[in-house]
């Protein structure tokens, strides 16, 4: 019998345990349960180490108290500050670093913009808490035929959300094109979350010469600020410039 390897994410003790124990009831079915996400990262790593990677990830929408409409940070590592990561966010990081595993977000109440982010992320399917063992049961097999699963209710408004923001993305794409070699490695800089002078640094420039590039870049992506011209940038697809190695492209003189 090919076994089906579960982990629970849920910062809701009861229900985890409650969730979990009705899962390994299941002949072909093991599971496991994680209280947050970087709980559930140390979970991934760990059995992937030891050659038993998981198959499938129940996911919470609200872990960590995710803010509505916040953008998944990819990739997660051991969360913020306060050790948290939200439950959209972790659907990312999973994608990203084991796209191997299927995830499946659980959520309180059908939220057709956010069953959209979690799709963009990289999930398979969104269910409702309250939903029977039987129906949970019928997608985590078939996410795992790479189906996509969706409350028929929603799946209007999903499609809608999905479609403005491959619009957004589109429109957001062709601003970035029309930045210039430098300006788009100063936007990958703001990205990274680097400001003026760090800038200057990394590239070779001086902060003056840095600070035209930005306004520069403001101005032709139609923005008002560095969090707005990166939180499109982040929509066009573009990440953030690599702090570990080196300068790829500098600058000439010292302007």
């Amino acid at each position: 019998m090919v076994r089906i390897r579960v982990l629970v994410v849920d910062d809701h003790r009861i229900f985890a345990e409650s969730l979990a124990a009705a899962l390994a009831a299941e002949p072909d079915v093991d599971v496991s349960a994680a209280g947050s996400g970087p709980a559930a990262l140390r979970c991934l790593e760990r059995a992937a180490s030891e050659g038993r990677r998981f198959d499938v990830l129940l996911v919470d929408a609200d872990l960590g108290g995710h803010v509505p409409g916040a953008r998944p940070a990819v990739p997660v590592r051991d969360g913020n500050e306060d050790g948290l990561v939200d439950g959209i966010s972790l659907v990312a990081g999973v994608r990203s670093g084991q796209p191997g595993v299927r995830i499946v977000v659980l959520a309180e109440k059908d939220d057709p913009r956010r069953a959209a982010l979690a799709l963009g992320a990289g999930a398979s399917g969104w269910v409702a808490k309250d939903c029977s063992l039987s129906r949970l049961l019928s997608v985590i097999r078939g996410v795992l035929r790479d189906e996509t699963h969706l409350p028929p209710a929603l799946l209007t408004g999903v499609l809608r959300e999905l479609t403005a923001a491959r619009k957004h993305r589109t429109e957001s794409e062709r601003l970035v094109e029309s930045l210039t070699p430098r300006e788009r490695e100063v936007l990958r800089c703001m990205v990274a979350g680097l400001g003026r002078k760090a800038v200057a640094e990394r590239l070779y420039l001086s902060p003056h010469t840095v600070r035209t590039h930005m306004q520069n870049v403001l101005g032709k992506l139609g923005v008002h600020s560095t969090l707005a011209a990166v939180a499109l940038a982040r929509r066009a697809g573009v990440g953030p410039a690599d702090l570990t190695g080196d300068v790829v492209e500098r600058g000439g003189q010292l302007a």
